[in-house]
């Protein structure tokens, strides 16, 4: 027995590394390529400083990578493994699929230990160092310090959350106004634009189809007294330009945002908006993806082993495809999760643990299908 699990161990091990340092190869060109590109044109950035960006990035990657190169690993070696009879070797001389498969499981459990700490901690403290770095180098445009998927602090009276950023154009936007410490109004819209008045010199916020919600003043008495805010209402609203100021703090890279947030910094800044009554529905859905995606990989091994034995295919072709798809439909869900981060009625992130509880219920069903020979 200890060889057979030195033998699959190995294979699987020898198949991982090799699949995560492709996967991590593509992935880090899909990251960084274009930024590394302008970098290199415009002559803002050494060698030295694009192996340093590249560095920087590895750990963000490998939250990805390695989960998805586990499930092709597992597809590849169980699908051999089948094809060239070696598992019914195994089990016509005593030994059980679940027996054979118990390193490869264990290793699934420390590799989502790994990918845990990867993702609460290493890979958000990573991407900061890589976004600071780019500002260094010069990359930041005029608009840099808004932050996808960030909640803005610093602006003057106002707290302001973009769940999406594509040069002007904004996405999911929730923007809560303060007075006096005291929330007085929010602001959803699902789509707006950054637009820069050159006559004022003042950046504008223009929002389309929003919804807003503000507090009536019930203030009384003398003129000095502080402001009484009573219940909330809904005026019609539709497209609105809100001017804001942010010229003290467009000349740094900022708070991270809310996607580069170590899991502690995660749970601070999700008291602090709390307190402030500010929506934390985005903060709650980073929080839950970072833990949910940790278990990837004992969900992706669990259906790997089986389907890797249904598919008794040696090619590898047939066994990356598969891959694929599996990863496609693991990602949807998290996609859809952080698609409705702005509508917290919807409970967006329980939807982040979807893909877990299907592919490790449907995996231990397979496995115990396969392990009585069905």
């Amino acid at each position: 027995m200890r060889t057979l699990h030195l033998y699959i161990t190995r294979q699987v091990l020898a198949s991982l590394a090799l699949c995560v340092t492709v996967l991590t190869f593509v992935l880090l060109l899909g990251n960084a390529l274009r930024e590394m590109i302008a970098l290199l044109v415009s002559r803002q950035a050494s060698l030295g400083g694009l192996a340093e960006a590249f560095s920087l990035l590895i750990p963000f990657v490998l939250a990805f990578s390695l989960p998805m190169g586990l499930l092709t690993a597992t597809l590849l070696v169980f699908g051999r493994l089948s094809a060239d009879q070696e598992l019914t070797a195994a089990r016509a001389g005593g030994v059980s699929l679940v027996a054979l498969i118990a390193p490869v499981l264990a290793l699934s459990l420390g590799f989502s230990v790994l990918c845990a700490w990867v993702n609460l901690d290493l890979a958000p403290r990573c991407r900061v160092q890589y976004r600071e770095l780019l500002f260094r180098l010069g990359k930041a445009d005029p608009t840099a310090f808004l932050v996808q998927n960030s909640f803005l602090t610093d602006l003057p009276g106002y707290v302001v959350y973009i769940g999406k950023k594509r040069g002007d154009n904004l996405e999911n936007i929730l923007l809560n106004r303060l007075e006096g410490g005291e929330l007085i109004q929010r602001t959803r819209a699902p789509r707006g634009q950054v637009i820069y008045d050159a006559t004022r010199n003042q950046y504008l916020f223009r929002l389309f189809d929003a919804q807003i919600a503000i507090r009536s003043n019930e203030s009384v008495g003398a003129t000095n007294a502080p402001p009484v805010f009573g219940e909330w209402e809904t005026p019609a609203a539709g497209e609105l330009t809100i001017a804001v100021d942010f010229q003290r703090i467009a000349t740094a890279p900022g708070k991270p945002s809310i996607s580069n947030m170590t899991f502690r910094q995660l749970a601070g800044e999700l008291r602090a908006q709390r307190a402030a009554g500010i929506e934390t529905s985005p903060i709650l859905v980073q929080m839950h993806r970072q833990v949910a995606f940790s278990f990837a990989c004992v969900g992706f091994t669990l259906i790997g082993i089986p389907l890797g034995i249904r598919a008794h295919r040696r090619e590898t072709s047939v066994g990356v495809a598969l891959a694929l798809l599996l990863v496609l439909g693991y990602f949807s869900f998290l996609i859809l999760g952080q698609s409705l981060e702005t509508k917290p009625e919807l409970y967006p992130h329980l939807i982040l643990w979807i893909p877990n509880f299907i592919f490790q219920g449907l995996g231990v069903c397979l496995l115990w299908r396969a392990n009585r020979g069905h």
